[in-house]
């Protein structure tokens, strides 16, 4: 991947993630005069080409519910607003609290709200563009 596609998607994704995650909105921010930045997650990923369909979705789970093994239509970070989910992928399972982002690699998945009340997830999806259906 060159440089310019890097900066492009990580600008997409990089400022808002964490804003989002800060919990602070582009006016709290100019209103205080201090802005502060962490970085949570940092994954290398090989793009399939220069053009990529992004997809930010908020799920929420129902406490004791889980999801049927799925995969998404691309790869991407995952941050969890709040509650507690258990995450199978493949062979790997981990467990992730609010404030937790984890890389979502688009392998053959399940979720597991093992928290005691409803969970809140954004899902920020990158997937190859859609391609035109044929008539």
């Amino acid at each position: 991947m060159n440089n310019n596609c890097y900066l492009k998607y990580a600008g997409m994704f990089g400022l808002p993630l964490a804003m989002l995650t800060l919990g602070i909105s582009t006016a709290t921010a100019q209103t205080q005069g201090k802005f502060d930045r962490k970085l949570l997650l940092e994954q290398q990923i090989e793009l399939p080409s220069n053009s990529v369909h992004a997809k930010t979705i908020k799920v929420t789970i129902p406490a004791g519910f889980k999801t049927p093994d799925h995969t998404h239509d691309g790869p991407g970070p995952r941050y969890v607003v709040k509650g507690k989910l258990k995450v199978i992928e493949g062979d790997k399972t981990g467990v992730y609290s609010a404030g937790d982002v984890f890389w979502e690699s688009g392998d053959v998945m399940s979720v597991e709200n093992v928290g005691k009340g409803t969970a809140e997830l954004i899902i920020f999806e990158l997937a190859q563009p859609k391609q035109p259906e044929k008539k």
